[in-house]
């Protein structure tokens, strides 16, 4: 495209094509420069910081969870955040037989897809690894999507938990089971 000489695309072509390139480079500065302001922005909240230590958690969505959810405290439980994010699993139970069915994917959908996406990302680096047994487990006898979804389900729980109790984030202590 940008070789003047090259005959296989005719000038009026190259021109819009030059063109489109210019506007594209424009978009892709224009991007970067947002993650650059969402990145500095998330780093320089405290409880951002602590979000951001929580594997599967980047500053999208920890500036997504601390501009959407001003009191943690409205929620009385991790599940109820959870459930109002629409990753809590559908209940059809009756005659004290319970049976869940896949996620609601009811309430805040921006916050659900962000969380799915960091858990994809979390479960595709600890695919080989054994950091938490549960989900290596999981992925054995669900889909890579049910298991991304009850990780992501997981990982509201612990960002609730993280801004109600000021804590840091630490990693899970795994116990040593020895075969006798």
């Amino acid at each position: 495209m940008a070789d003047e000489k090259d005959t296989r695309v005719s000038s009026d072509a190259r021109l819009c094509l030059q063109m489109l390139a210019a506007q594209l480079a424009v978009v892709k500065e224009q991007i970067l420069e947002n993650d650059r302001r969402v990145r500095a922005i998330a780093r320089q909240n405290e409880l951002g910081r602590r979000l951001m230590e929580v594997p599967g958690v980047g500053p999208l969505l920890a500036s997504a969870f601390i501009a959407t959810i001003a009191d943690p405290a409205a929620f009385k439980t991790g599940r109820d955040l959870a459930a109002w994010i629409g990753l809590a699993p559908k209940q059809n139970s009756s005659g004290g037989k319970e049976r869940l069915g896949s996620i609601t994917k009811a309430g805040n959908r921006y916050l659900r897809q962000m969380l799915v996406v960091g858990a994809m990302a979390v479960r595709y680096a600890e695919r080989h690894g054994t950091r938490r047994p549960w989900l290596v487990q999981l992925m054995a006898r669900r889909s890579a999507k049910v298991a991304a979804v009850a990780l992501a389900n997981k990982l509201a729980r612990i960002i609730w938990a993280l801004m109600t109790s000021g804590e840091r984030y630490h990693e899970p202590i795994l116990t040593d089971l020895v075969a006798a």
